[in-house]
């Protein structure tokens, strides 16, 4: 996959807000994300086995903005990375403006000079070299538990892209190496704590640049931690010595806050269409109506991502036995419950926010973020601010509210279920023998304490600053964190969707018409894959962890689609 500059169409959202990268295929067929449990996920391997096997894909970064399809080929499917010949061009000719700038008696700050609030000391030419190496070594400072190595390698790959718009001033050496452990599948260790989101995300890069330098620990192709040093020479790779300004150039910039909003995006778009795929079971195993989702009633309301959810819902249940079998003149009800009719409208809000954060993520992709910067035509290198992470931090913390609201509504649809007094005939709990069996009970405890949990995490995080640096640094993003609580804010909503799925599936078989052909599908692959249907009491977790793999791989979405066609 050879990128040419600007943003391709993976970098920007489609009319449909579909996903934009085609994710692995497990044994099963089934397509899946690489997951993990820190963060955004369900299932926990920082090894190479979660990437997969066998994968030669290269791709190839140019001068332009790297896209959507790119960032997952390389974060979840061990794609490996080659400078292309206009990014060499771009390098060698920044190059030339900081090797000449070095040379100059003028202090020239990030060059010559210390960094942050001890910038005003000018660094005497045989101390360069070392300046660079404490630069990193000192903010290599994180702390916690490892993130996850799509988080790692997607920030790794985004900061690459920065070093080839030719904006910073990296050697080719230096910018090479970096490339050859994304080949190599060779992942920094990185910690959980030290970004403040401003001058960027410091200390995650801080752990990257470090293992350049064949410092630190890093996992290999195999997951096995061990020594950069040993790792680099395992695979042929001699570690680099930084030059002037190549220190602060791996460093500084957004990359690791807007890698887990790429990924976040691609993951939600496809979870949206799979909540539709729930909300038209809710609605069809509660006897709801489908009349509210026609096309004429969007039409007069013409927010695009409530009309392209709606539409999902009519498809979703064509051909339902159920639903016709309330479209008589016997029956009493009058409107259903918000959770049911205003599916749409939420989904559809919730699309558009992240079709908006796309668009955020695509301006953010491609920008060269450094400080200072090379402006290599006029020769010269000039301080700026495009490393605060306040864009991606606020579209962030945006994204955190969108999933508590979607598994808000799913909550409600699924509770709906268990109450004898507005299920509409079902069993209380859709237990066998209610007062013996507990039915599906506690699963919705699971889920109402995810959605809690959720509500939590959409408390922004961009609201809060702490100055650092000796008060050089007044005001920060904390961008990294919004990032942080996102993934799991991803990680839950999968969650809840898949326990409304499973409990919707139970309540429509446990009614005498036939469901939807896209519905029947889906309850087929919950029973193939182990989620059992109506019943005795038995250990649920395991039936949920199943239903939450198979939320997560696409595959609920993918089941409704085999029979339907793509939905919107």
């Amino acid at each position: 996959m050879i990128r040419a500059g600007g943003i391709s169409a993976g970098g920007v959202p489609d009319s449909h807000g579909r996903g934009v990268a085609a994710p692995a295929t497990t044994p099963t067929g089934v397509k899946s994300r690489m997951t993990d449990v820190n963060g955004g996920g369900v299932l926990a391997d920082h090894g190479g086995a979660t990437l997969d096997e066998g994968m030669t894909q290269t791709i190839t970064l140019g001068v332009g903005a790297v896209t959507f399809d790119d960032l997952v080929a390389v974060t979840r499917h061990g794609a490996g990375v080659r400078l292309g010949p206009d990014a060499m061009t771009a390098i060698d000719r920044a190059r030339d403006v900081v090797e000449a700038l070095a040379a100059s008696p003028t202090p020239v700050y990030g060059i010559s000079t210390g960094f942050g609030a001890l910038a005003t000391r000018h660094i005497p030419a045989e101390l360069r070299t070392q300046l660079q190496k404490s630069l990193v070594r000192s903010h290599a400072a994180g702390s916690g538990p490892e993130v996850e190595r799509e988080v790692v390698r997607g920030l790794m790959l985004l900061r690459l892209s920065t070093l080839a718009s030719g904006h910073t001033g990296i050697r080719r050496a230096t910018a090479r190496l970096l490339a050859d452990l994304l080949t190599h599948q060779i992942t920094p260790l990185v910690h959980e704590y030290g970004s403040l989101g401003c001058s960027g995300d410091l200390a995650p890069l801080a752990h990257c640049a470090l293992a350049l330098m064949g410092e630190g620990q890093v996992r290999n192709a195999d997951g096995v931690l061990m020594p950069a040093a040993e790792a680099l020479a395992t695979a042929g790779l001699a570690p680099v010595e930084l030059g002037p300004k190549e220190g602060l150039a791996l460093i500084n910039g957004t990359d690791g806050m807007l890698a887990m909003l790429v990924l976040a995006i691609t993951d939600l778009r496809m979870l949206l269409r799979t909540a539709d795929v729930a909300a038209a079971m809710s609605v069809e195993g509660q006897l709801g109506t489908d009349r509210v989702f026609a096309p004429e009633l969007q039409t007069i309301r013409p927010h695009p991502g409530q009309a392209l959810s709606a539409a999902n819902l009519v498809a979703i249940l064509a051909d339902s036995a159920i639903v016709a079998s309330h479209r008589t003149g016997d029956c009493n009800r009058v409107q259903d419950a918000y959770s049911l009719r205003c599916s749409p409208q939420v989904h559809g809000a919730a699309r558009d926010t992240v079709e908006y954060a796309a668009v955020v993520a695509g301006r953010e992709l491609a920008s060269a973020i450094d400080n200072p910067v090379v402006l290599a035509e006029e020769g010269r290198v000039e301080s700026n601010g495009n490393f605060h992470g306040a864009p991606v931090a606020y579209v962030l913390d945006f994204l955190a509210i969108v999933a508590a609201d979607v598994a808000s509504i799913s909550e409600r649809r699924t509770d709906r279920f268990l109450d004898k007094a507005r299920n509409h005939g079902l069993n209380p709990f859709l237990a066998a023998d209610p007062g013996v069996d507990s039915g599906l009970m506690i699963a919705q405890y699971t889920q109402a304490a995810v959605v809690s949990e959720l509500k939590r995490l959409a408390a922004p995080a961009s609201v809060d600053s702490i100055p650092s640096s000796a008060m050089q640094e007044d005001h920060v993003s904390m961008g990294w964190s919004s990032a942080r609580k996102l993934r799991r804010a991803v990680d839950g909503l999968t969650r809840v969707v898949a326990i409304e799925t499973m409990t919707a599936a139970r309540a429509l078989e446990m009614r005498p018409d036939a469901p939807s052909p896209a519905t029947a599908a889906v309850i087929g692959l919950l029973r193939d894959a182990g989620v059992q249907g109506p019943g005795p009491d038995r250990h649920l977790s395991p039936e949920i962890e199943t239903a939450v793999s198979l939320v997560a791989s696409g595959a609920v979405l993918a089941a409704a689609e085999s029979v339907i066609g793509e939905l919107a």
